[in-house]
């Protein structure tokens, strides 16, 4: 029925035009970029990734109304999708954040909240355009190719962990450096990322009759009501400018549409049985209650049923996966030659069997095999950067900085318990601060979830900024790796 209405509005067009029929995304050539992926790595590494988000996310069965209700808009729009035909599967996440995200190969999931905060069908099916036209133009992937960091498939295959955790334990914070590294960032669109996929949407919403403009009707109207910034999907989907004028000027291009399709009942109904659905904020979410309701699928097409914790459990004995147990004394690299490490504006040594990457801000992250997964780094050390209001330029304006850095990392992890005072060191000649901190290790021993102990340290820079070092262990082990941490420590030099 779709392609007859389609044909029918081509004949009209062709009559009043005279011009050859064709798809509107036919007129639509985005550069393509070199992919180190083939499409079936892409599919089958997409895959994992998809396997981590219902382990870590609160996912509706296949079964569940709302669940059925996206599948078929989903696939409705993806039928008239260009380029190579990946296998698309639509999930909804019990999320109360506004945002959806597109996996590599073709997996996409929206929010309950995203449903809940569209007021019409045509809103909720330009968010799914826009995440189908990130699958066809192949952004993660390119994104990655581009910056060939921390070895390409392994990255991918850690890309969940950006959606899952945010900004989540001290280990996600952390994560946030290596993630640079690891892949973590790269489901974050750049504007011309993210105006490619609103003209591509927008085209693929016309040839599935749907009025385009819903789709910038959507993000404006999440703006005027949070905020620049108060909605994960404007963090994630960055306004390229101008949404409305070129999404409008795009659409005047396109022949007129007699009915554009702007809502439904299906949508109504649906849209009222979000609004009944039990919704998980981040903490929540990363809290993992919702697991041992048996509401949630385990695996993609699967019934409700209880989701296990994505961890393993162990002693200290056996090394575990994904920072899952805590690992041997052998395996922290205690006795490891010591090399250099240069990084943007700074120098350190770390342990020769460790691993290492580099974010696209300069910052960096060292962790031992096994000393960091999809909850975060459980086992080892981050640098990075700072910068503080009117700059850091005596002992008075670090103390400063080094406090509100310690407010702001306990904000965003759900409360750290900063233990004793700050004292002021020398490190490499500089003035430093130096605080710890108590938290929520990634790390589980015989079932249970040990705590964490994070040493901050700050240091001030020539330009007024400041550089600062995170060293992490479980707390029962931090003891054993302090030497360490303070071998990286007194090799660090500001340039």
């Amino acid at each position: 029925m779709r392609r007859v209405n389609w044909l029918g509005r081509c004949l009209v067009s062709m009559a009043m035009l005279g011009g050859m029929c064709m798809p509107a995304w036919a007129r639509f050539q985005p550069v393509t970029c070199r992919n180190s992926f083939t499409e079936q790595q892409e599919i089958t590494e997409g895959r994992k990734v998809a396997v981590q988000v219902f382990q870590q996310m609160p996912v509706l069965p296949d079964n569940s109304p709302v669940s059925q209700y996206v599948r078929q808009l989903g696939e409705k729009l993806t039928a008239n999708a260009p380029g190579y035909k990946w296998p698309y599967d639509f999930h909804v996440v019990a999320s109360e954040d506004i945002n959806a995200f597109a996996l590599p190969g073709g997996s996409i999931f929206v929010n309950l909240g995203t449903i809940r905060a569209a007021e019409t069908e045509a809103q909720l099916a330009g968010v799914l355009a826009h995440e189908t036209s990130h699958v066809v133009l192949r952004h993660a992937t390119c994104n990655m190719s581009k910056q060939q960091t921390y070895g390409t498939i392994a990255g991918l295959g850690q890309l969940g962990a950006a959606i899952l955790l945010g900004n989540g334990a001290l280990g996600s914070v952390v994560n946030q450096g290596i993630g640079a590294v690891a892949g973590l960032t790269f489901l974050r669109m750049s504007r011309d990322d993210e105006k490619q996929a609103d003209l591509l949407g927008t085209d693929i919403m016309y040839d599935t009759g749907y009025d385009p403009r819903g789709m910038p009707q959507f993000f404006e109207t999440i703006q005027a009501k949070y905020g620049a910034g108060g909605a994960q999907m404007l963090s994630d989907h960055p306004n390229p400018g101008n949404r409305m004028q070129y999404v409008m000027a795009e659409i005047a291009t396109l022949p007129p549409q007699p009915n554009p399709k702007v809502t439904s009942v299906a949508f109504n109904d649906a849209h009222a049985l979000a609004m009944k659905e039990k919704v998980y904020s981040a903490k929540e979410v990363q809290d993992g209650a919702w697991r041992r309701t048996g509401h949630y699928a385990v695996v993609a097409g699967g019934p409700a049923q209880v989701v296990n914790a994505p961890v393993q459990t162990g002693d200290d004995s056996q090394p575990g996966q994904a920072s899952g147990v805590r690992l041997s004394r052998a395996a922290m690299g205690l006795k490891d030659r010591m090399v250099d490490y240069q990084g943007s504006g700074f120098s350190v040594k770390y342990p020769s069997g460790w691993q290492k990457g580099s974010g696209q801000n300069g910052n960096v992250a060292f962790v031992p095999q096994n000393g960091a997964g999809q909850a975060g780094i459980a086992y080892g050390a981050l640098v990075d950067s700072a910068q503080w209001r009117g700059g850091v330029t005596d002992s008075s304006s670090l103390s400063e900085a080094t406090a509100a850095l310690v407010a702001q990392l306990s904000k965003e992890n759900g409360g750290l318990e900063q233990i004793g005072q700050v004292s002021a060191i020398k490190v490499g000649g500089r003035q430093g601060s130096s605080v710890e901190l108590r938290g929520k290790s990634p790390v589980y021993q015989n079932g249970v979830q040990m705590s964490e102990r994070d040493w901050l340290v700050t240091v001030a820079r020539p330009d007024g900024n400041l550089n600062y070092m995170v060293f992490i262990a479980p707390e029962q082990d931090f003891g054993t790796m302090r030497p360490l941490f303070s071998s990286m420590l007194k090799s660090f030099r500001v340039q």
